[in-house]
C-alpha cells in the first residue's frame, strides 16, 4: 500500500478515495498481468470533518472543454500572466478577473497542496453566485406502508413511525400511502375530516391517470412545473420549482401536520380485505409505489425526496407480483430463477426498471424497509433502489431491533446522523492515457460519452457522469479504469511520470444547499514488465477484495454460466505466479510481499461467503447482501467478506485471534462483528459461571468485567452501522452458537483434537483455508 501519513487514522485517507494499485503499468498488456483490475472506492460525500479547509463560498474554476476539470493543486500557475495550466489535459486558462490579487504568497485554497479535496457552496446556478437566492427546499418523506400484516406487527409500525415524526425537522415535508388490496392516498391537508384517494391494486396504472385522479394533471403544461428531462450532462444545481397546490394537499410540513398524522396513525388497521383459507393476503405493492412516485413527480420534481416503503410481505397482485394469492404455489427460489421456473421474476424486474427510470428522472430515491419471515421481492426491487442510492434493510418483524433502529437512525441529527443528501452527480476527468469502463454501486449512467469512455464496460458504462438520488457519508462507489497509450504518450521525452484522476461530485447537502465537492489525486505511472517492486508497493490488498467481490457479484448476476469460485480460483493462480516467490512444486518455498500477505484469506472467505455461495439463501437475502456491499466503504465491506474475531479472557487484553473454529476455548468469550450480524460467544466455563451468578459476588468483579467488556466493545460496532446489525448472544454447544461457526474456518472435525462440533460447509467448494493455499500454491 502506498505510504500515506494519515493511512494510520484513516484508512480512506483524506480524499476517501482508495485505489487498488497506486501505481500503474504504462500498457494494456501490462495491466492485464496485474490480474486485480485498476479501479478506484471513492466515497463521493464523506464527512467534511476530513476536509483540509471550509467550504469555498465561491464558484470553482473549469478548464476549457472538451476537458472541463476544475482547477486544483496539482496545476502549474504561471502567477505573473495569470495563467494555469491543467494537468489532466495541458491546457493554458487565464484566471478570471476576481482572481486577479493571486500570488505566489497569496493564493486559494483548491490550489493549496492538502486541499485535494475541497467543497464549493453553490448559491445559484453553475457558475453564477446570487445574492439574496431563496432559502433551499425542504427534504420530503413519503411514506408507504403496508397495511397487509397481523395488529402486532401494525402496532411496531405506528410506534416506529411516531418516532420518527417526532425526530424530523420541522420544515421537512411528510406525506402518507398506505395498500393492501387497493392503495390509499392519504389528504393531510384536510384536517378536518379524513380523505383518502383509493386506486385500484389489480392493474398498472399511468404517471398521467395518477396525476388526473389526484387534480395534478395539469402538472407539465404551460403554468405548471415541467418535469426535469433525463439530463445529458452533470447539473450543478437541478432544483425545480414545487407545485405548490399539489404539496398544500399531500405533502406538508411537520409542523402543521404532525396532528393530524398521528390521528391517522391511530386510525389505521390491518387490510379489511377477506384473505380465503389457503390464499395470501392481496397486497399491491407496484401500484402503491408507482402512486407515491407520481405524486413527488408532480408535485416536487427535482428535489430532495425520499419514498421510505414498509413491506410486510410480497406482492400478489398487480405490477411487481412476484408470487401469486395461491399459498399452493410457492415464492421464487434461486433454483428457479437458474431454471427459467420463475414465471412473474422478469416482468416484476422490467416493471420496476421503468419505476427507477422515472424516480431517477425526477431526482427522487427510493428507501426499502422489508420486515417479514417470507420474502417480499427485494431481489425484483434491487435495480430501483440501487440506481436511485436507496437504503434497505432485511429484518424478521417491524418490531425486530435491526428495523427499529434501522430506521430511527434515518431521521437522527448530531453524531448519530447519516447525512444523507440529495441529487447527487457524479463526474470524472482523467489523464488522456486513461479511459473509464464503468462504476459499480448505488448510481445511474447519464450516457455522457467521449474520448474517456473505454471499449469495455463494467457496472453502469458508456459514461464519463453518473447520477446519484440519494448519497450518504458511508456511501462507496467502485469505479473501474483501463489503460490506453497514445502513440504520443508512448514515445521517449513525451512520457508524464504522473497519472492524475479527479471527482466531481455535486449534491444537495442535508443542510439544503447545493455544493460542489472535488477531488484530485495523482499517482504514478511505472514499467510494469521491469518495475514489479513499486507495482507491489502500491498493492491495496482490502480495496482489492472489495473490488473483485463486488466485480463477481456483477458477474454472477449477468452471465448465467459464470462460475464464480473457478474464476477466483483462477485469478489468485496468476496473481501468485505474477508477484508469489517461490520454487516449483515446493509450497514450502512459497513467500508473498507483506502487501499480499491477506489476499490470498479474503479470496478463500470471499469463496465461502454470501456474495458467492447463494446456498441457504433466498433472492430477497442475496440481493441485500450485494446491495450493501455495492454501497458500503471498504472497510465496511472487507467486515462482510472476512468478519474480525476478537478474543476476551483472564490471561490477555482483548485482541484479534485467527477465524478459525480453533480459536474457541472453554475459558473465553469471542466476539465475532460479520457486519450483518455481531456475535458475543461465551466458551462453556465461561457459561457455567455465568449462570451460577458469580459477576454478581464482590470477590469476583474481574469476572463481571470480563462479561461486560465484549458487550461494551458490541454496542460501539453497532452504534457506527447501518442497517444496525443484529446481535446474538450464545454459548458454546447452544443453538445460537451457529452464528459464529458457519463464519469460522471449519479445521477441526471430530477426528481432531479439539473439543468443537464440526462446521458443515455447502458441497463443492474447499473448506479448509490450509488445504485452500496449498492447491493454490501448487498450481502456481
Amino acid at each position: 500500500m502506498a505510504a500515506d501519513p494519515s493511512a494510520a487514522a484513516d484508512p480512506d485517507g483524506p480524499d476517501a478515495v482508495r485505489l487498488t494499485w497506486n501505481a500503474w503499468p504504462r500498457s494494456k498488456v501490462e495491466a492485464s498481468r496485474c490480474v486485480v483490475p485498476l479501479a478506484a472506492a471513492i466515497s463521493p460525500v464523506r464527512s467534511p470533518e476530513s476536509l483540509a479547509s471550509p467550504p469555498l463560498p465561491y464558484p470553482p474554476l473549469r478548464c476549457k472543454p472538451p476537458c472541463s476539470a476544475l482547477l486544483n493543486p496539482f496545476a502549474r500557475v504561471d502567477f505573473a500572466a495569470k495563467i494555469w495550466i491543467c494537468p489532466l489535459c495541458f491546457s493554458r486558462n487565464h484566471f478570471p478577473p476576481h482572481y486577479a490579487a493571486i500570488s505566489e504568497s497569496n493564493v486559494p485554497a483548491e490550489l493549496f497542496p492538502q486541499c485535494s479535496t475541497v467543497e464549493y457552496i453553490v448559491a445559484g446556478a453553475p457558475g453564477v453566485p446570487v445574492q439574496g437566492s431563496p432559502a433551499p427546499p425542504p427534504p420530503v418523506f413519503l411514506f408507504v406502508i403496508d397495511t397487509c400484516v397481523i395488529e402486532e406487527e401494525l402496532e411496531y409500525v405506528k410506534l416506529s413511525m411516531r418516532k420518527a415524526v417526532a425526530l424530523l425537522p420541522e420544515h421537512a415535508l411528510v406525506g402518507l400511502v398506505t395498500f393492501g388490496t387497493q392503495v390509499h392516498l392519504h389528504e393531510l391537508g384536510f384536517s378536518d375530516l379524513s380523505k383518502i384517494y383509493v386506486f385500484r391494486g389489480t392493474k398498472e396504472i399511468s404517471k398521467e391517470q395518477i396525476l388526473d385522479q389526484l387534480g395534478l394533471a395539469g402538472a407539465g403544461r404551460p403554468g405548471f412545473p415541467k418535469m426535469p428531462q433525463q439530463p445529458g450532462g452533470p447539473q450543478i444545481n437541478g432544483m425545480h420549482p414545487p407545485a405548490t397546490a399539489g404539496v398544500n394537499r399531500f405533502l406538508l410540513p411537520v409542523s402543521e401536520c404532525e396532528c393530524t398524522l398521528n390521528t391517522m396513525l391511530d386510525e389505521l388497521q390491518s387490510d379489511q380485505w377477506p384473505v380465503e383459507t389457503g390464499n395470501r393476503a392481496i397486497r399491491c405493492t407496484g401500484v402503491a409505489l408507482s402512486v407515491a412516485a407520481g405524486l413527488l413527480g408532480a408535485c416536487m420534481p427535482g428535489t430532495g425526496a425520499r419514498i421510505i416503503a414498509l413491506l410486510g410481505g410480497p406482492c400478489t397482485e398487480g405490477p411487481g407480483m412476484i408470487v401469486s394469492k395461491d399459498l399452493s404455489e410457492p415464492v421464487r427460489s434461486h433454483k428457479d430463477l437458474d431454471k427459467d421456473a420463475a414465471p412473474h421474476f422478469q416482468k416484476a424486474v422490467k416493471f420496476y426498471d421503468g419505476l427507477a427510470k422515472q424516480l431517477v428522472s425526477q431526482g427522487h430515491v427510493l428507501d426499502v424497509f422489508a420486515s417479514a419471515l417470507d420474502q417480499v421481492g427485494l431481489a425484483e426491487m434491487k435495480v430501483a433502489v440501487e440506481r436511485t442510492g436507496g437504503l434497505v434493510v432485511l429484518s424478521e418483524s417491524f418490531g425486530h431491533s435491526v428495523f427499529k433502529d434501522s430506521f430511527k437512525r434515518i431521521f437522527e441529527g448530531g453524531e448519530q446522523s447519516l447525512g444523507l443528501s440529495f441529487n447527487g452527480t457524479l463526474e470524472i476527468n482523467c489523464s488522456k492515457d486513461i479511459k473509464v469502463q464503468g462504476v459499480i454501486g448505488p448510481c445511474t449512467s447519464l450516457e455522457k460519452k467521449g474520448a474517456l469512455c473505454a471499449d469495455t464496460v463494467v457496472g453502469q458504462g458508456n459514461t464519463t457522469a453518473w447520477k446519484m438520488c440519494g448519497l450518504d457519508r458511508n456511501t462507496s462507489l467502485a469505479v473501474f479504469f483501463d489503460v490506453s497509450p497514445s502513440e504520443r504518450s508512448s514515445q521517449p521525452g513525451h512520457q508524464n511520470p504522473h497519472l492524475y484522476i479527479q471527482f466531481v461530485t455535486s449534491y444537495q447537502h442535508p443542510e439544503g444547499q447545493m455544493r460542489i465537492r472535488v477531488t484530485t489525486i495523482c499517482r504514478k505511472w511505472v514499467d510494469g514488465s521491469t518495475n514489479t517492486e513499486e507495482l507491489v508497493e502500491g498493492f491495496d490488498q482490502e480495496t482489492a477484495a472489495v473490488v473483485l467481490a463486488r466485480y463477481i457479484s456483477l458477474k454472477m448476476e449477468m452471465e448465467e454460466e459464470f462460475d464464480a469460485t473457478r474464476w477466483l480460483d483462477r485469478s489468485l493462480i496468476r496473481l501468485c505466479s505474477r508477484f508469489g516467490d517461490y520454487r516449483k512444486d515446493d509450497p514450502s518455498s512459497f513467500n508473498f510481499h507483506s502487501n499480499f500477505s491477506l489476499f490470498p484469506q479474503f479470496m478463500f472467505n470471499l469463496r465461502r461467503s454470501q456474495f458467492v455461495q447463494v446456498f441457504n439463501n433466498s433472492p430477497d437475502e442475496t440481493a441485500y447482501f450485494r446491495m450493501l456491499l455495492n454501497r458500503e466503504s471498504i472497510t465496511n465491506s472487507v467486515a462482510m467478506i472476512q468478519p474480525s474475531l476478537i478474543s476476551f479472557s483472564f490471561d490477555s487484553p482483548p485482541s484479534p485471534v485467527f477465524l478459525d473454529v480453533a480459536s474457541i476455548a472453554a475459558d473465553r468469550i469471542l466476539l465475532l462483528d460479520a457486519y450483518f450480524s455481531v456475535v458475543i460467544f461465551h466458551g462453556m466455563t465461561i457459561a457455567q459461571w455465568r449462570n451460577m451468578g458469580y459477576q454478581n459476588q464482590p470477590e469476583h468483579q474481574q469476572f463481571a468485567q470480563l462479561l461486560q467488556a465484549p458487550h461494551e466493545e458490541a454496542q460501539i460496532i453497532i452504534k457506527g452501522r447501518f442497517p444496525v446489525p443484529r446481535l446474538v448472544v450464545c454459548d458454546q454447544h447452544g443453538s445460537q452458537a451457529r452464528f459464529l461457526l458457519a463464519k469460522l474456518n471449519p479445521s477441526a472435525t471430530y477426528n481432531s483434537a479439539h473439543d468443537v462440533a464440526p462446521v458443515l460447509t455447502p458441497k463443492g467448494h474447499v473448506s479448509d483455508i490450509r488445504q485452500f493455499f496449498r492447491e493454490i500454491i501448487l498450481i502456481a
